[in-house]
């Protein structure tokens, strides 16, 4: 079973480049994603009532470029799998052209279902809400690069590397959600403002990973890397604890 929805990229969704901003792409897969999983009858508000929520905990992404303001995305997703405690949601993203429709992306997601006062992860899937939600294609994605810690010592003896100043982000009102922690998407945000993708008008691959909830008031660091045209990005807590890991890679095509 597969969903279709359509998107026009607004003004408020652009960057000085007029091309959608990559934090606002992932929160568009997000919205997507729960929008699915409210019609198939296991959304947010059918696990409050078990006391459970969603959290994603990573997210891949390819894109032949990011798309300008006013042109419309027709957003295709499908639920690939339930299982292990993960569930598995995938993308195509598609603009609108005066033949058809172009795709020019792909994602897979991977999310879990979390305790609300524990905080901690729960396998719920037997549960009769889930029956019938799979559609069980495998996106053609390939499968990401593991993402290590940046080795801040390291980089000194690293002629390709270019290590960035660290910035700095106290968790504040506007960066929480309805799940009492700080939005998934706004990691990404803080990671753009260290220092913005390379170019949004080729090819890239973005792989996040989700470590660790940050709640308002935490201290947050942003650390990046520049090397042989990627990006990697590490944040961590006060406590030197990682937080999020992320890489933004120039690639030749997509794969999917």
């Amino acid at each position: 079973m597969k969903f279709r929805y359509n998107y026009t990229v607004q003004y408020q969704d652009v960057d000085d480049t007029r091309r959608l901003r990559l934090y606002t792409m992932e929160n568009y897969l997000l919205i997507v994603a729960g929008r699915v999983a409210d019609e198939l009858g296991f959304g947010i508000p059918h696990l409050l009532p078990l006391n459970c929520t969603w959290i994603i905990t990573h997210l891949n992404l390819e894109m032949l470029y990011l798309p300008t303001h006013g042109e419309e995305m027709v957003i295709e997703t499908w639920i690939e799998q339930n299982a292990h405690m993960l569930s598995v949601r995938d993308f195509r993203i598609y603009v609108k052209e005066s033949g058809g429709e172009q795709l020019i992306g792909c994602a897979k997601s991977v999310w879990a279902v979390l305790e609300r006062d524990k905080r901690e992860i729960v396998n719920i899937f037997d549960h009769p809400m889930f029956d019938g939600a799979i559609d069980g294609e495998v996106l053609k994605l390939a499968r990401a690069q593991r993402m290590l810690p940046i080795d801040i010592e390291k980089l000194a003896e690293d002629a390709d590397a270019v290590q960035y100043g660290e910035y700095q982000h106290t968790i504040q009102y506007a960066d929480m959600d309805y799940n009492c922690h700080c939005n998934s998407c706004k990691y990404l945000e803080w990671m753009l403002n260290a220092h913005r993708m390379l170019d949004n008008t080729k090819p890239f691959r973005l792989d996040i990973g989700y470590v660790k909830e940050l709640y308002l008031g935490d201290n947050m660091i942003t650390r990046v890397v520049e090397k042989n045209n990627s990006l990697q990005y590490q944040q961590v807590d006060a406590s030197g604890a990682t937080c999020c890991n992320a890489r933004i890679t120039q690639i030749e095509n997509i794969t999917c």
